[in-house]
């Protein structure tokens, strides 16, 4: 699942880099646990105040692929970068609001294009090295900025094709300059970009190796960090121990160094249903992805008393499949990606709204998720009441109109052996994949293969393991058909130019083009960067609904339904502010979470 979702570098740092409300300014009292001296002046987080200790357990469905916030594009990793990585400034995701973080204050000169930011003094990363201007210069200049790295980061962060240029004014001050007005600057760059330690990282860039920096078989002593929590342990498809950062820059009202926890442990199951189990028999702590075919039982079992079912509502999550419209040879073989034949299929428009036609959401919403989910048609679902577009055409099931659109283009059943043929006569079959371990996902795709082989299509439907499905994504391009879903993330339509960009990083249909390979493709880049460029909210607004009719258009990505959120906690569990507008509807504040008994004994 890339949630990637996320599913974007910019939604995933804007979820954890902050906690609650956070002001700046001094702070007041003793804490036992500050064993080093706290930044000039500390963030002060105004969450209610915690009880330090404990581990939290909480079970991840796949092993992480790199601990690196840069390189990382799919969920396995971003789930632990939330917590090791801090930015600029801190996002509350509950009130969509921008906040200090490791910058105390910040300005914007008259022009709207010249920002200036002013670190907070004694800022340290985990490794006790401080923290400075250099270390913001290098992550934007030499890594996010460098052709020779690919990163999800970049695409949000050029206007027009330009970089913006950030220096260093003295060791504590930032300035960066954009090549325009950039709309969404404080939530995108000020709050949505880890800043990395230059010390340890820059001579893996200098000589090439950047992209396998903070990797998996690091030692985690040498993953230096800035968030709440940091590498202890790992054991690959077993556990990952993570461990408060003693100098994380933020305390709470009494003065307290915050995470209050002191360890957190991702526990790799493998499996969704698996994962529902260990919660409720008491060996997880917190589930932030429960579905909705398992709502009941988790009401049942809530009212024991032993932990909270918690209803934040509909959420930014979408689910789609895709067709490989990549045009480009392999060339490693000297062969085309995709079969010619399918690629014709693959890249009309009217195969892909047949497509759309076909897919009977109203079932799904039924089957999988209990009839708590709603039929979507785009990438910005209603609970993004500031940019949905309500008006975007809609796909309600009907084969006979699908059927119509294929015998338009040539594609009907020429020998009437109820496969569907194009005007070569070849039978119109693929290879359709999703994720093995999301059980939901997996029980929709099925859903998905028998709608569309009663279209008249030949459907083998492959699910494989989540990280070989993203390598066949990003990097061998070998795939008919995936099916897979966005894990919500920031809310400004900026957050989504990897995606819409054709030369985005995560374009998934067909990734990294050097030009844009329709004239709809065009289209969207020119809207993408136009309403990043303006503070006029009704012009953002008109071109980026223009972006989501585009999309319903074309069907790049053929949407299927969005499903209520729903999550759980252990009933101790203090600081619990549950939200649709994060991926991670419980644990997105994990440095404010405490255990509101004595903790000493939390394991």
């Amino acid at each position: 699942m890339k949630n990637i979702g996320a599913f974007l570098i910019f939604a995933a740092a804007a979820v954890l880099f902050s906690g609650c409300g956070k002001n700046s300014g001094s702070s007041s009292g003793q804490n036992s646990r500050i064993n080093y001296p706290l930044p000039d002046p500390p963030l002060v987080d105004d969450c209610h105040p915690g009880i330090p200790g404990g581990r939290l357990v909480i079970a991840e469905p796949g092993d992480p692929k790199t601990f690196n916030p840069i390189t990382a594009n799919e969920s396995s990793s971003i789930d632990i970068n939330r917590v090791m990585f801090s930015a600029l400034l801190g996002f509350d995701v509950t009130t969509e609001e921008v906040e200090p973080g490791l910058a105390d204050w910040w300005t914007n000169a008259p022009d709207g294009k010249t920002w200036t930011f002013h670190l907070r003094k004694n800022l340290k990363w985990s490794d006790g090295q401080p923290i400075t201007a250099d270390d913001v210069v290098f992550t934007f200049n030499d890594v996010i900025y460098n052709p020779k790295i690919d990163n999800v980061t970049r695409d949000g962060l050029m206007i027009d094709g330009k970089q913006f240029q950030v220096t260093k004014i003295d060791d504590q001050t930032i300035q960066i300059v954009t090549p325009d007005v950039y709309a969404p600057f404080l939530e995108g760059v000020g709050a949505g970009v880890a800043i990395l330690p230059k010390h340890t990282l820059e001579k893996s860039v200098k000589d090439g190796t950047f992209t396998s920096a903070y990797g998996i078989n690091w030692k985690p002593e040498d993953i230096v960090c800035n968030g709440p929590f940091v590498v202890k342990e790992y054991k690959t498809a077993q556990y990952l121990l993570m461990a408060r950062n003693p100098y994380f820059c933020e305390v709470d009202s009494n003065g307290t160094r915050l995470p209050y926890l002191d360890n957190i442990v991702f526990t790799i199951v493998p499996d969704r249903n698996a994962i529902s189990l260990r919660f409720l028999s008491g060996e997880c702590d917190i589930h932030d992805f429960i579905y909705a075919n398992e709502y009941d039982r988790f009401k049942t079992e809530s009212a024991k008393g032993k932990f909270q079912l918690l209803e934040p509502g509909v959420g930014l999550e979408t689910d789609f499949f895709w067709f490989n419209e990549n045009t480009n040879t392999n060339p490693k073989t000297g062969k085309p990606y995709v079969d010619p034949k399918k690629l014709k299929w693959f890249r009309n428009q009217k195969f892909r709204q047949a497509c759309a036609y076909a897919i009977d959401r109203d079932a799904m919403t039924k089957a999988v998720f209990s009839g708590r989910a709603v039929p979507n048609y785009g990438f910005v679902t209603p609970a993004n009441k500031k940019w949905y577009n309500p008006d975007i055409t809609q796909y309600p099931h009907d084969l006979a109109k699908a059927r119509a659109l294929l015998k338009e283009i040539g594609i009907e059943d020429r020998n009437g052996d109820g496969i569907l043929e194009d005007e070569d006569g070849n039978p119109i079959e693929f290879v359709f994949n999703t994720n093995v371990e999301n059980n939901s996902r997996k029980a929709a795709a099925v859903l998905i293969q028998s709608d569309l082989q009663k279209l008249g299509f030949k459907v083998t439907f492959q699910p494989v393991e989540f990280n070989t499905l993203i390598t066949k994504e990003d990097d061998t391009f070998d795939y008919d058909c995936i099916f897979m879903g966005f894990a919500g993330g920031g809310t400004d339509p900026t957050f989504h130019a990897n995606v819409v960009r054709s030369d985005g990083y995560t374009h998934f249909w067909f990734p990294h083009q050097k030009s844009p390979s329709t004239d709809w493709e065009a289209r969207l880049d020119f809207l993408m960067n136009d309403l990043s460029k303006t503070l006029d909210f009704a012009k953002r607004k008109k071109e980026f609904d223009e972006v989501q009719q585009i999309f319903a258009d074309q069907q790049p990505l053929i949407f299927t339904v969005t499903p209520y959120y729903y999550a759980a906690a252990r009933s101790d569990i203090g600081n619990l502010r549950p939200t649709p507008l994060s991926y991670y509807r419980a644990s997105w504040n994990a440095e404010e979470l405490y255990f509101k008994t004595n903790s000493t004994d939390k394991k």
